[in-house]
């Protein structure tokens, strides 16, 4: 009775392993390297899963704040995602510098929590000045 109870479990402690794995792949951070534009927060997750993280992404490519998302989706769902958009808002890249600034909101998807939003940006930029205010401009 014992080993019928072992095997479940041994099999939910690997799925949930390679669930992690699966999402520590996923960059927290993908921005373009200079400039003003759009970012959004998503939360990424496991499909089926409780595991999750939080990725900034943002380009200078993107009129609006879902053309951002239209692009992340798919390819998170490729990997055996599923996102969900927290927000949006604008970040300021300047490289020269090495500061960054996020700012504003998404029209679409509302004001990303900008903390969070720095927080991974430090991580991936631990080198640079970041802030982050409520100001639209």
């Amino acid at each position: 009775m014992l080993s019928v109870v072992r095997r479940p479990l041994r099999c939910f402690v690997q799925t949930t392993v390679a669930m992690a794995d699966a999402l520590a792949k996923v960059p927290d951070v993908e921005i373009d390297p200079e400039g003003t534009f759009k970012y959004i927060l998503v939360r990424v997750k496991v499909k089926d899963g409780d595991v999750h993280k939080d990725i900034v992404r943002g380009t200078k490519s993107a009129q609006y704040h879902n053309h951002i998302f239209e692009k992340v989706n798919p390819a998170m769902e490729a990997l055996g995602m599923e996102c969900k958009c927290l927000g949006g808002g604008k970040i300021e890249h300047n490289s020269k510098e090495k500061k960054l600034r996020v700012f504003g909101e998404s029209t679409g998807f509302g004001k990303a929590d900008h903390s969070v939003s720095v927080e991974k940006l430090k991580s991936a930029f631990g080198d640079y000045e970041i802030s982050w205010s409520d100001d639209t401009k």
